[in-house]
């Protein structure tokens, strides 16, 4: 069964999970030519290890992170930036960068693909 991703004018959903958080996967929202926007659902202590998209890559690029509820680190060039619901962080493409969750935390990821 494909999954469904928004089409253009489609309303989505993007208000915190709250209660519900834990009974939510994390899904790819909208996927396009050149943009994916998914929802990362991540309980306290999840950790997604050091990673980069690489700027030779033609699936990633340039990113966005938006805590939408809960409280993240981001480690991004050795440095810990912690985020919480409202803050954005924008990331450059073939930037290492990681994540952990320090409570259970929603963050809505944008990529913009070259």
């Amino acid at each position: 069964m494909a999954l469904h991703h928004a089409s253009s004018g489609e309303i989505i959903d993007v208000a915190p999970l709250g209660p519900s958080h834990r009974e939510t996967i994390s899904t790819t929202l909208i996927r396009v030519d050149s943009l994916e926007v998914f929802r990362l659902v991540l309980p306290a202590g999840a950790r997604i290890p050091d990673h980069k998209e690489p700027r030779t890559c033609q699936l990633r690029g340039k990113s966005t992170v938006h805590c939408l509820e809960g409280t993240l680190e981001i480690e991004l060039n050795g440095r810990r930036h912690r985020m919480q619901a409202g803050n954005l962080i924008y990331l450059a493409s073939g930037e290492t960068h990681a994540m952990q969750a320090v409570t259970d935390a929603t963050v809505l990821v944008t990529l913009l693909t070259p």
